[in-house]
């Protein structure tokens, strides 16, 4: 199953975008055993876009037929890691081809603009920097792939 990471913005380099290819790298490596993989990401150039909704419609757009689609939005539910590492091995054992997360500008999503998600996600009631969101994300796709691996990334 693969595994997407759909976003408005772009990150340049740096720590965080350094941080966020070392995590997709990662992941990329540890689900390919196990039916996971590849992590990738899409990046929505966001300077044409003039509004929450135009920004909502790029990445309805970028996500493709056959999908499970999950948003992430700071009204979703926080998940422990093992529980969204079970969700993902539910879908994928489920015959998913693809999961796509999505990251919202910074006004957040329109969600009628958007189709209805499959889960919508959250880091907590907090608001995070969208490149610190994107970070996190990935690291936590990582930490749900080795959990089904079975590798000791993640301790309890």
């Amino acid at each position: 199953m693969k595994l997407r990471i759909a976003a408005i913005g772009r990150i340049r380099s740096g720590p965080e975008r350094e941080l966020v290819d070392d995590y997709i790298s990662r992941c990329s490596v540890a689900g390919r055993a196990i039916g996971l993989g590849p992590l990738t990401e899409t990046q929505i150039d966001n300077r044409s876009l003039k509004t929450q909704t135009d920004e909502s419609r790029a990445l309805a757009e970028s996500l493709g037929g056959d999908i499970k689609f999950v948003l992430l939005d700071e009204r979703g539910k926080a998940f422990k890691s093992p529980d969204l590492a079970r969700k993902l091995g539910q879908w994928r054992d489920g015959g998913c081809r693809e999961v796509v997360f999505c990251i919202g500008g910074a006004d957040g999503h329109d969600r009628e603009a958007l189709p209805a998600p499959d889960l919508m996600l959250a880091f907590g009631p907090a608001v995070w920097p969208h490149k610190l969101v994107r970070v996190m994300l990935a690291e936590q796709i990582y930490r749900a792939v080795s959990i089904l691996a079975g590798t000791p990334y993640h301790r309890e």
